[in-house]
């Protein structure tokens, strides 16, 4: 089999209160490959949220190996790190994170400016992606004039514009009512297939998990379960 995209071996956190060691994360242990969509799942205080942060490089294990593509991301410096998510993932926030100072079309670029790739090509592609999610008329729309489930569209857009090999995503579906939440899962669904990247994302949604190849879930730290599913 070739090599994972993603590798964790005996990652583990812990937050120290002054009194105390509270450990969050018990050493976990997984492999995602490519194309996969990958569900994680527990309930609050599982550790499933720390555990998608420290995958993003948006925090530090405590101890344990976490690479991406081979490359080990667990104490690289902020620089170095910024640089590798740049490259190698795209993010999805359940509070969309959308700067309201920029259009939808800017939004979507900002990746691609930010790692010097400003031209046409890169104009070309959010502007592709923007069509892709059904925003192609909305594209100069600043962020607070669009619903909620046009802003997560956006967003969508936004964390495929680099081609990144691995999408992350924090509840993806969170803040929207059913109808749009349909709609962002369909899109997942559709840049996952169309894209190609991996998708690993924290949900409470049992609907969007059954539409996952896999289902982690989390109790207390550690991993309970890991079981293959069915792609819908």
């Amino acid at each position: 089999m070739n090599q994972p995209i993603l590798s964790l071996r005996g990652v583990t956190r812990s937050i120290d209160t002054g009194t105390h060691r509270v450990e969050i994360l018990k050493g976990i242990d997984f492999d995602v490959h490519a194309g996969e969509f990958v569900a994680i799942m527990g309930a609050s205080g599982s550790g499933k949220s720390t555990l998608l942060g420290l995958l993003a490089g948006l925090d530090t294990p405590t101890g344990g190996s976490i690479k991406i593509e081979g490359e080990e991301i667990a104490g690289l410096d902020e620089d170095r790190m910024a640089d590798l998510r740049g490259r190698k993932i795209g993010f999805v926030f359940q509070s969309y994170q959308l700067i309201p100072t920029l259009t939808a079309e800017e939004n979507v670029l900002l990746p691609a400016e930010l790692a010097g790739e400003s031209g046409d090509e890169a104009l070309g592609r959010a502007r592709q992606l923007l069509e892709t999610v059904g925003l192609k008329d909305r594209n100069d729309h600043y962020p607070v004039q669009l619903s909620g489930g046009e802003q997560q569209r956006v967003a969508l857009a936004r964390a495929f514009v680099r081609k990144p090999p691995l999408l992350l995503a924090d509840e993806p579906t969170g803040n929207l009512d059913s109808v749009n939440g349909r709609q962002v899962l369909e899109l997942l669904l559709t840049l996952n297939r169309s894209e190609g990247a991996t998708l690993v994302l924290v949900t409470h949604d049992r609907d969007l998990a059954a539409h996952a190849s896999r289902v982690i879930t989390l109790r207390d730290g550690v991993i309970d379960s890991d079981e293959a599913k069915s792609a819908a």
